[in-house]
Parts: C-alpha cells; sequence; structure tokens
C-alpha cells in the first residue's frame, strides 16, 4: 500500500499541482489530505476540485472548520489584520459557495483506513485526543503520548505545525506531513520555495517506509503563494 500523504494546502493550488506532477512520476494508490485545504487563498476552488479529481481522502481541519461554519457577518474585527482576514475568508466563502461549504463542514475529523498487514492509519489534522490539536516537532515523548491517548491506531498522518518530522512512540508511527502551501522557509517574510509531501509504503509484512519530500516550486507556483491576500 504505497500513499501520498499531504496537509495543509491553504488554498495554493499552484503548490498541489507541484506536488502531484512530482508524485505521478512515481506513482501512488491513494492520496491523503490531512485538512486545511482551501483558505486562505489565492485559489481555494481551483484547490478543491484538483482534490475531487486525484481522488483524495481528505480529514477536516482547523481552518477547513472556520471556513465551513464562521459567519462574517457576525464577527467585529478588532485589528486591521483581523479585519483583512475577516474580508479573505467573506471572498473564499463567495468562492466556494453554498454548496462546497456544506461538503467542507462534512468532512471527517479523523479517517481510519485498514493496512495490509492488518494494522490501521488514522489521518487526522491534529491528534487523537483533539483533532484541532497538532502535535509538533519538538514535543517531548510524554507530550506526544498524552495526544495519542489510547487511540488504537498503528500509524498516525497528521499535519496542523506545517514542520514536517517522523516519531515513533508507545510504537505508534506519528507522522508529521508539512505543508504544501506554507511550507516553513526559515524566514517568516520569505514565501514559501518548496511545498512538503511524505510517502508512505506499508507492507503485508507490517514493514513500513517513510520518505519525506520537498518539491521545489516552479516560479508560477510561488508567485501564487504570494499573492495570497
Amino acid at each position: 500500500m504505497r500513499f501520498l500523504c499531504i496537509s495543509d494546502i491553504h488554498g495554493h493550488e499552484g503548490a498541489l499541482r507541484a506536488v502531484l506532477a512530482s508524485a505521478e512520476r512515481v506513482g501512488y494508490g491513494q492520496l491523503l489530505v490531512a485538512g486545511d485545504h482551501c483558505f486562505p487563498g489565492p485559489a481555494p476552488l481551483a484547490t478543491w476540485q484538483l482534490l475531487q479529481r486525484a481522488n483524495a481522502t481528505c480529514a477536516r481541519g482547523a481552518s477547513d472548520l472556520a471556513l465551513a461554519t464562521l459567519d462574517p457577518a457576525r464577527v467585529a474585527p478588532t485589528s486591521t489584520h483581523e479585519a483583512e482576514r475577516l474580508g479573505t475568508l467573506r471572498r473564499v466563502r463567495a468562492e466556494l459557495g453554498d454548496v462546497l461549504l456544506a461538503r467542507i463542514a462534512r468532512l471527517p475529523e479523523m479517517v481510519r483506513l485498514p493496512l495490509e498487514d492488518g494494522g490501521e492509519l488514522l489521518l487526522v489534522h491534529g491528534s487523537p485526543s483533539d483533532p484541532l490539536e497538532p502535535f509538533t516537532h519538538d514535543m517531548s515523548d510524554d507530550e506526544m503520548r498524552a495526544l495519542i491517548g489510547d487511540d488504537p491506531a498503528d500509524i498516525i498522518v497528521c499535519g496542523g505545525s506545517h514542520v514536517p518530522f517522523d516519531r515513533t512512540v508507545a510504537g505508534v508511527r506519528v507522522l508529521g506531513v508539512g505543508s504544501v502551501g506554507e511550507a516553513l522557509s526559515g524566514d517568516p517574510d520569505e514565501p514559501a520555495r518548496h511545498a512538503d509531501a511524505t510517502w508512505l509504503e506499508v507492507h503485508a509484512d507490517g514493514s513500513v517506509h517513510v520518505e519525506a519530500m520537498a518539491v521545489p516550486l516552479a516560479r508560477r507556483a510561488e508567485a501564487s503563494l504570494q499573492g495570497d491576500a
């Protein structure tokens, strides 16, 4: 079983397209997306349509929940930044429309997939204990164990932190798959120059192969990232 695991696209269709193009050259069986698909743009509708054409298995992320359920008319911004963010929320909601917003609202918080070796994979934006609270690469084993709780999954594929990592805690493999649309550059003023993705292969004998991938973004994709309102 060969999975392409991604997260945190945030409406950057150009970066998603770059990842899928790289992945198609290698091949994969199933696309797993750990949330935060469309907001804040700049191409939310094109991003959603591309995921549907790729038959992606999607879990709902924090920004997906806010995008689909928050009524901008009921929010009073307290700063210029909040006002700009609210304007972006209105734009993205208008571009997607009520039907797609309802579909995003209905995305599952967690998706459980049986594995060929008899184990289980959990796809979640955050963590089993709280789908909106992410694992991070710098957590201690005790902190990660608390977020795993008593969940029965053998492999957890997650997003939220925008930093890829591969940890094994209490016998559970936790894969943070980074961000497609907002991969950290090390400089908060620098746009992302690559998109994160993770290959996951699970074999019938129980062996697991994980390979993180940083896909360089073409100038067109980078321009898309810089155009975010």
